[in-house]
């Protein structure tokens, strides 16, 4: 669980309502499923017409890695494939097959197949560097999704101000509905503003530095199946994995 996602939202969420509440305001005047609907279901739109059907799907998987993000780390991704080094030196590289179909990740998998195949070292980064790279772009494209979400809620949150004040003009005979069109005309703003500088934006910027990490522990694997591939000593690709920044 990334809890610095959870105090920043719940933090950033409080100050607002603290702040209308310190001004004299009542937290239910910033309730308004009216203004809700048209500025999150708008977004919502604008973003599914902009983005391909694959696309929009891995951006809406990607989401739940703001609160629990990809669970390997660096030091586990060392100390297994310092573990594959030496079966590899005890007993070959095709003592390493019978590993291969408990592995979930499947560029684990092809990795290390390609290793027990006994492809070249240099062929191996070379096909294991395009499929990184391919997975990069269709990863970021999915976070970008929400960055775009974040361009769209303001936008709409200012269509949802201006119906809010065509219903008031259209109302003016009757003051009894302009409080209720005026209300969603402001909220509908703050939804649309709120909504994209406290979440979509952060949710953007965080998924990309979670795919930016991704990156560099796939790149750490492909270096450590390329010194298996070399015959490197377990300690010498121990330590060079351990000179990454991720």
């Amino acid at each position: 669980m990334d809890s610095i996602s959870l105090i920043g939202l719940v933090l950033g969420v409080s100050a607002i309502l603290v702040g209308q509440v310190l001004e004299g305001g009542h937290i239910s005047s910033l309730v308004q499923p009216t203004a809700f609907m048209i500025v999150i279901g708008g977004t919502l739109g604008a973003v599914m017409l902009q983005s391909p059907l694959r696309v929009f799907q891995d951006g809406m998987r990607m989401a739940k890695w703001i609160f629990v993000p990809p669970a390997l780390t660096h030091a586990q991704l060392i100390e297994q494939v310092v573990g594959w080094s030496h079966v590899a030196r005890r007993e070959g590289l095709l003592a390493l097959e019978n590993q291969i179909a408990g592995m979930q990740d499947s560029f684990t998998q092809k990795g290390v197949q390609l290793l027990v195949d006994g492809v070249e070292p240099e062929r191996l980064r070379e096909v294991m560097d395009v499929e990184i790279s391919a997975w990069e772009s269709r990863m970021k494209l999915g976070a970008k999704i929400w960055e775009a979400a974040g361009g769209y809620a303001p936008t709409i949150g200012i269509l949802g101000a201006v119906m809010g004040l065509i219903h008031v003009m259209e109302n003016l005979s009757d003051p009894s509905k302009l409080g209720a069109g005026i209300a969603v005309a402001f909220v509908a703003t703050i939804y649309g503003v709120g909504s994209a500088n406290m979440v979509f934006l952060p949710m953007a910027k965080k998924l990309l530095a979670h795919v930016s990490r991704l990156v560099s522990l796939r790149e750490m694997l492909v270096d450590g199946l390329v010194g298996i591939a070399n015959g490197d000593n377990p300690r010498i690709i121990e330590s060079r994995l351990q000179g990454y920044d991720v």
